[in-house]
């Protein structure tokens, strides 16, 4: 299927439910990224619901060039724009009625695409709005803080948004690396402490699981480059925490190191199969297919 008109229906999909989710008819249909767009509709509900109190507001800059995105975008799409009324056919030598000019008028499926577009759009810049005003209140959150739900369902949000696997991998090495800063926060807290580090174990797993996946289908060493500096930098951060740990600390620090070495490990075979063509897998794990090894040279 063409990546364009995917993402197209997506966006129409998502328009469904967020007109769903405000009191609208309901459309009897079941689409295959629901699970992630209604992630992203509840995101919107809570902010409507919750209103944070933020003191810095929307950023002028932010604001400007994102009502000059959306005015642009419009345009493009003829959001707003009259239709031109077909030429006068009225026959030679008859008068034509004089009045107002007829109102224009839409074909039904021109005015529902025009609707769905409108109501994307909206939803774009509302969602947009918002969640950078909250930011500022819910990006300092940790385990346990009133905002932590939030800050989760915002993450949420963007997974729903990224536009392909390699993107959502990224997303998740950054989001494990923002549960490493959490973890040095609540340290000396077990419960908290444990928290963090199982949802960064947990996003550290699909992060180089999409990016490792890529690679085997891409045979593009790209997501392998991004791998091996999320793992450099996350050793450090999760070293870090070994310094002045309690036993159960950092015992529990280990094992999220030993993740990250066994990670290292298979994005040094896989970079190894490149150099051979990327032999065909020999199954899958945590981390995604496993490579086979390379043939021996003749």
């Amino acid at each position: 299927m063409d990546h364009s008109l995917f993402l197209r229906r997506r966006a129409e999909r998502f328009a469904q439910l967020l007109d769903e989710a405000n009191g609208g008819r309901r459309h009897h249909v079941r689409s295959r990224v629901d699970d992630q767009l209604t992630a992203l509709v509840a995101v919107g509900r809570r902010l409507s619901t919750e209103r944070p109190a933020v003191d810095a507001g929307v950023d002028p800059d932010f604001r400007t060039s994102l009502r000059a995105m959306l005015l642009a975008t419009a345009e493009r799409e003829g959001i707003g724009a009259p239709v031109i009324a077909p030429a006068d056919s009225t026959p030679t030598g008859r008068q034509p009625v004089v009045g107002p000019p007829p109102r224009p008028l839409l074909p039904a499926v021109t005015a529902r695409r025009a609707r769905a577009r409108l109501a994307i759009f909206s939803g774009i810049a509302v969602g947009a709005i918002a969640v950078s005003g909250i930011s500022a209140a819910s990006e300092n959150a940790v385990p346990g803080d009133a905002l932590y739900g939030m800050k989760r369902s915002t993450e949420r949000a963007q997974l729903a948004l990224a536009g392909s696997d390699p993107s959502r991998g990224q997303l998740f090495l950054d989001f494990a690396r923002t549960r490493a800063g959490e973890a040095a926060t609540v340290r000396g807290d077990g419960g908290r402490y444990g928290a963090a580090l199982d949802g960064m174990d947990g996003h550290t797993r699909e992060g180089v699981r999409l990016l490792f996946t890529a690679v085997t289908q891409r045979a593009d060493p790209a997501g392998l480059d991004a791998v091996d500096a999320f793992l450099t930098g996350q050793r450090r951060a999760l070293d870090d925490l070994l310094d002045g740990a309690s036993r159960a600390e950092r015992d529990r620090t280990r094992r999220s190191l030993a993740l990250l070495d066994a990670a290292g490990e298979r994005s040094a075979v896989l970079r190894t199969s490149l150099t051979c063509g990327l032999p065909a897998t020999t199954g899958s794990d945590e981390f995604g297919p496993v490579p086979a090894a390379c043939p021996a040279p003749r």
